[in-house]
């Protein structure tokens, strides 16, 4: 099974320029304190970015993150937590993508990742 299976991360929109996610808040992704996990953040920010990017791509092609800088700027203890990602640049073997996690729009922004994913042949 698959980390977005098993998370339950859903979809809810899908282009070349934009990408919208949502995760319901459970006790599997949050840490003893009841906080969701900082690394969740970074899950739904790359998942994001990666599926924008892959969205164009030749079948032959997959997008692969290969660096990640996220700032967790407001604690979430319940409810969902959605994903937005949009694209700085998208060229031949490398994109860049702004992903902003919220709770009930993204102006009020949890968490803020850059994420730069490599374009690289599949087969």
């Amino acid at each position: 099974m698959d980390l977005i299976k098993y998370l339950g991360i859903e979809t809810i929109e899908l282009t070349a320029q934009k990408v919208r996610l949502r995760l319901a808040v459970t006790p599997q992704v949050s840490q003893p304190a009841g906080l969701v996990h900082g690394g969740i953040n970074c899950v739904l920010a790359e998942t994001a970015a990666s599926l924008g990017a892959s969205y164009q791509l030749d079948k032959n092609q997959q997008a692969v993150g290969s660096q990640i800088n996220t700032s967790h700027l407001c604690a979430v203890r319940q409810g969902w937590l959605w994903v937005q990602a949009t694209p700085v640049r998208q060229g031949r073997r490398q994109e860049v993508w702004i992903a902003r996690t919220y709770q009930k729009s993204p102006a009020e922004t949890t968490s803020l990742s850059t994420v730069t994913l490599s374009i690289i042949n599949s087969t």
